[in-house]
C-alpha cells in the first residue's frame, strides 16, 4: 500500500520543540521532492517547508524561517521537519506531500499543486 505516514506530533509549550517525522511505505521516496504543509480549523492551508530529491534545496515560509529545518534520510526512507521555538500560531494539522514531476521547492511548497502522494496529517499543538 502506497501512503506517506506522519507522526510526532502533540501537545507542547510555547517556545517548546517537536520533530515531525513523514515516513514513506510502498515506494522509494530517493526521486520524490517532499513537503510539509499545514491548515488550522478555519484557515487557508499553508506550505511551510519543502526539500528537492537530493536534499540540496529547501524552501521555507518566511513565519517559520529560523526556527523549523527540514532534512531527509533516504535509507530510512524518511523526511523530518524538525519545529524548534514553537509558537502558538504554529498550532495546526501538518501534513507530508511529496512529488515526482519535477517541480521547484518553491513552486511545491507555495503552489500546492500537482503533488502525487499526501499524508492523512498530524495535530500540532502549542499552547500553555
Amino acid at each position: 500500500q502506497v501512503q506517506l505516514v506522519e507522526s510526532g506530533g502533540g501537545l507542547v509549550q510555547p517556545g517548546g520543540s517537536l520533530r515531525l517525522s513523514c515516513e514513506a511505505s510502498g515506494f522509494s521516496l530517493d526521486y520524490y521532492a517532499i513537503g510539509w504543509f499545514r491548515q488550522a480549523p478555519g484557515k487557508e492551508r499553508e506550505g511551510v517547508s519543502c526539500i528537492s530529491s537530493s536534499g540540496s534545496r529547501t524552501y521555507y515560509v518566511d513565519s517559520v524561517k529560523g526556527r523549523f529545518t527540514i532534512s531527509r534520510d533516504n535509507a530510512k526512507n524518511t523526511v523530518y521537519l524538525q519545529m524548534n521555538s514553537l509558537k502558538p500560531e504554529d498550532t495546526s494539522y501538518y501534513y507530508c506531500i511529496a512529488t515526482a514531476q519535477g517541480l521547484t521547492v518553491q513552486s511545491m511548497c507555495t503552489n500546492l499543486a500537482g503533488i502525487d502522494y499526501w499524508g492523512k496529517g498530524i495535530l500540532v499543538t502549542v499552547s500553555s
